[in-house]
């Protein structure tokens, strides 16, 4: 059974020769793979952390909605935590 959610996936663009929309795109693809259907990105652009995590003072926020089975949340979660580039990953479902 397929359901709506919200992903807010926190970008680390620090040092990367790529630009953010490449970033977005590239991380959108891997949550496609995992087998999400992705209805809409919104870049919420680049933001200050309240303090520094990890050498980070902030990060570009990224809101995907997409619909997916509740069993490839955890699949996406696995393969991002690879990804060097997510600095920080939240899902939650939509009504």
């Amino acid at each position: 059974m397929s359901r709506k959610y919200e992903g807010l996936i926190v970008l680390n663009t620090k040092g990367n020769d790529k630009g953010a929309d490449d970033l977005v795109s590239s991380v959108g693809k891997e949550m496609e793979e995992a087998g999400a259907k992705l209805d809409e990105i919104q870049q919420l652009g680049r933001r200050q952390f309240a303090y520094n995590a990890r050498d980070l003072d902030g990060g570009h926020y990224v809101n995907y909605i997409f619909e997916a089975n509740p069993d490839v949340i955890t699949k996406i979660q696995t393969r991002l935590k690879l990804n060097e580039v997510v600095h920080l990953q939240h899902y939650q479902r939509l009504s």
